[in-house]
């Protein structure tokens, strides 16, 4: 059994549950799951957790994730991206200097309404179940956090460039590009998406899935798999001796008081008396106890 995280380079056309269903059947293994959707069109960093590590998925804290996108000036369609149908099209008058400027309105906490074709829920229904069928319906705004909204390139006879953007978690690309092209007053559409950074792993760990088959193959996926622990690692280190290890693995709460090398914070990494990493406790202040938030040891093993 894998336990860890598996870093996937996800392929265009594929949609997020179509790399897990891949992987099932590269890796002979069921228990797969993943911390936040892409867009069929998009590519990039998806990272797959992998047996005791889909623990960790439901306590992760709001990492921002980095994006490169391609965008197009004079249209607007109904999915936001290139893919989706015609509503509009317009001259493009916007130039290097005015793109800049209204790219200064995309940073820091904003306002987004989520779009029709998304997997958002309204009174039970995926908006984009109402949005094939033709229904619009009205969405309540979200805060975001745009920390990077970059223009990289732009030509002013295309219309077409690419951004660079860092946000929070839950921000849509094909938005953010939407909402600027309509203050430009010409439409854009975003035509391409690349995911750079997210959970703290870069492209630069990631694997197609077709490096990963010849590993699995060769026996060696092992080689590539990234441990649960270094999700967590911005949370201070915890270790505990023989006893209370084993006090802890039964769901004993330890008493904060007789911890050694508690400093106070609420969340903590917990590893054994061997120095193994156990999993992530949460400081009870109130009651002055430890208690269990996740234990996942089990990480790094075959």
């Amino acid at each position: 059994m894998l336990n860890g995280i598996i870093c996937v380079n996800k392929p265009e056309g594929f949609t997020s549950f179509d790399v897990i269903a891949k992987l099932r059947g590269i890796l002979k293994m069921k228990r797969l799951g993943h911390s936040g959707t892409l867009d069929p069109m998009a590519t990039g960093v998806l990272p797959v957790f992998a047996g005791s590590a889909t623990k960790a998925v439901s306590i992760l804290n709001d990492t921002d994730k980095s994006y490169l996108a391609g965008f197009r000036l004079g249209i607007v369609t109904d999915t936001q991206d290139i893919t989706g149908k015609i509503l509009e099209e317009k001259t493009v008058c916007a130039d290097t200097e005015s793109i800049e400027r209204v790219a200064k309105l995309f940073r820091g906490n904003i306002s987004q309404i989520p779009p029709m074709y998304s997997a958002v829920s309204v009174g039970g229904k995926r908006l984009y179940e109402l949005a094939r069928k033709g229904i619009e319906v009205e969405r309540t705004p979200r805060e975001i956090t745009v920390d990077t909204f970059e223009i990289r390139e732009f030509d002013e006879k295309s219309g077409e460039g690419r951004i660079a953007v860092a946000c929070s978690k839950g921000t849509y690309i094909r938005t953010l590009i939407h909402d600027m092209g309509q203050e430009l007053g010409c439409g854009a559409v975003m035509t391409s998406l690349v995911r750079t950074a997210a959970c703290g792993f870069t492209l630069e760990d990631c694997y197609t899935l077709e490096e990963i088959q010849k590993l699995a193959d060769e026996n060696r996926v092992r080689e590539i798999l990234k441990s649960t622990e270094k999700l967590f690692e911005d949370y201070p280190a915890l270790r505990l001796n023989a006893m209370k290890t084993k006090m802890y693995k039964n769901g004993v709460k330890l008493r904060l008081s007789e911890l050694a090398g508690f400093d106070g914070q609420e969340l903590v990494r917990i590893y054994s008396a061997e120095n193994k990493f156990i999993g992530i406790a949460k400081a009870d202040f109130e009651n002055g106890v430890l208690r269990v938030l996740k234990n996942l040891d089990g990480d790094g093993e075959l």
